[in-house]
């Protein structure tokens, strides 16, 4: 299991999320967040279940 984490670099070890958009995560249409995980499994991630 990965531990979130976006202490050393921009993305988070754990989930792929940049920082910008863990930080507004909150704030995204469904359509947007869905943009994200498009790209976060595009690049291999997440490193934990999710």
């Amino acid at each position: 299991m990965a531990v979130c984490s976006t202490t050393f670099d921009d993305v988070c070890r754990g989930c792929g999320r940049t920082v910008g958009e863990v930080a507004d995560w909150v704030f995204m249409t469904p359509e947007q967040k869905d943009q994200v995980w498009e790209r976060i499994l595009s690049e291999g991630y997440p490193r934990r279940n999710m």
